[in-house]
């Protein structure tokens, strides 16, 4: 149990540094059998300015008291307690969220993510036509290079020279590829025949990174 570890914690320090139960209690401020009851588990909820003045007493942090870490002289930072994993992703330019816009394949700068994102490179959405799928004008689009994607799945899409995010349906008997918007104001784009030889898909949309709306 967490207090038991706690209260393990508290004896074994003050036994390895030869304190007594009375010298601990007059550097934290209270009486010597309080430190008896937390070094035994029988106070199970401590302040937190007396854990602070115990951690200090036993020259040790709060964290490892609390069993947030398990190095006594280690002090717990916001880095090392929420530490990210990270990388870089080439950010390509702009996709239209809306009317397709002209892609750009130059990669102007890079946007650092968290390295669980599967991706190949990100986009800038532009317009509004996938805020049902919570994509907003300026969020960051992260996509993963694949010539097809699943039926219903978003897709960063090229038509002719330009680019356009959409979710992506398949009319395999019709021989029909629809291009839905998330947004009821834009109609969906459908293309067969000779026009699918100017639809290129160059990746499945894996996740985005949006400012707070």
């Amino acid at each position: 149990m967490a207090e038991l570890d706690m209260a393990q914690r508290i004896k074994d320090l003050r036994v390895s540094q030869n304190l007594t139960l009375e010298q601990v209690a007059n550097e934290v401020g209270v009486g010597k059998s309080t430190v008896r009851k937390w070094e035994t588990g029988m106070i199970a909820n401590m302040r937190r300015d007396k854990i602070a003045s115990l951690a200090k007493a036993l020259h040790t942090t709060p964290a490892y008291l609390m069993g947030w870490i398990d190095e006594p002289h280690r002090e717990i930072t916001v880095d090392n307690l929420f530490r990210i994993e990270t990388k870089k992703f080439p950010l390509l330019g702009n996709i239209a969220c809306g009317e397709p816009i002209m892609a750009n394949e130059e990669v102007d700068l890079y946007v650092e993510a968290g390295a669980n994102i599967q991706a190949d490179f990100c986009l800038k959405a532009k317009g509004d036509s996938m805020i049902g799928a919570r994509i907003y004008d300026g969020d960051i689009v992260f996509i993963r290079k694949q010539p097809m994607v699943e039926d219903g799945e978003i897709a960063a899409v090229i038509i002719d020279d330009e680019a356009t995010l959409k979710r992506v349906y398949y009319d395999q008997e019709a021989g029909v590829l629809q291009l839905f918007a998330e947004n009821p104001q834009y109609k969906t784009m459908r293309f067969s025949g000779e026009e699918l030889d100017h639809i290129r898909i160059i990746g499945k949309a894996v996740a985005f990174q949006s400012d707070i709306k």
